[in-house]
């Protein structure tokens, strides 16, 4: 079988999504499953506006689905909603090809925090690109279920595995902070809504771990 991903979100950028992506590639080939991605890398891009990170390809709809057929994919899966994403769904629904979809991002919450932009507006259209598929996949029930509640169908669950060779509890480092200790590993970034954990009335320690934009502001 051979897969193609459809992303917005490829390296260098460092993110969730990309290392998922990276990891899954690794799982799949254990079981003879070829993957192709799709991604910003081979074309001209720009900056995303507010967030220059993130580059989004230019191209056409017509340039996409020429290397989507080259391609001979048995399955399709649009990873983002950016603009390959949406190219790629244009394709795949124009040439009746089936097609599944991955939420990974609160765009809604993401944009409102940024731009003034009412969450309900990008429900609504991410709600329309995502239903179109044979499925959605999410990580969480917890997401699933607010997804739900919105309008959104045939969720299905991608949890993700824990390495046990880098994540041993066995393996206990004092740390040196008053306990228990509330633990939130991630990307540190404005849409991840640290504060709301940071605000939280609990005892002892919260320590946030990984990298990002908040990064250095969190630490002043």
């Amino acid at each position: 079988m051979r897969i193609l991903m459809v992303t917005d979100a490829w390296r260098p950028q460092v993110n969730g999504v990309v290392h998922t992506l990276e990891r899954l590639t690794e799982t799949l080939k254990s079981f003879d499953v070829a993957v192709d991605f799709l991604t910003p890398n081979i074309f001209r891009t720009l900056p995303l506006p507010t967030y220059p990170d993130i580059r989004l390809a230019l191209t056409t709809p017509g340039h996409v689905a020429r290397l989507i057929d080259a391609g001979k994919a048995d399955h399709i899966h649009i990873v983002t909603e950016g603009p390959l994403g949406i190219m790629a769904r244009r394709y795949c629904r124009n040439a009746g090809r089936p097609f599944t979809t991955s939420y990974h991002t609160r765009f809604p919450e993401y944009l409102s925090a940024r731009l003034p932009v009412p969450e309900s507006w990008a429900y609504r259209w991410l709600r329309d690109f995502h239903n179109s598929g044979q499925g959605t996949l999410v990580a969480t029930q917890s997401l699933a279920d607010d997804l739900s509640a919105r309008g959104f169908t045939k969720l299905r669950p991608w949890t993700r595995g824990v390495d046990t060779d880098h994540f041993r509890p066995d393996r206990k480092k004092d740390l040196g902070f008053p306990g228990p200790i509330f633990l939130c590993v991630g990307r540190v970034a404005i849409e991840k809504n640290l504060g709301a954990f940071l605000d939280l009335d609990l005892p002892g320690s919260k320590v946030i771990v990984g990298e990002g934009p908040e990064l250095a502001r969190l630490k002043a």
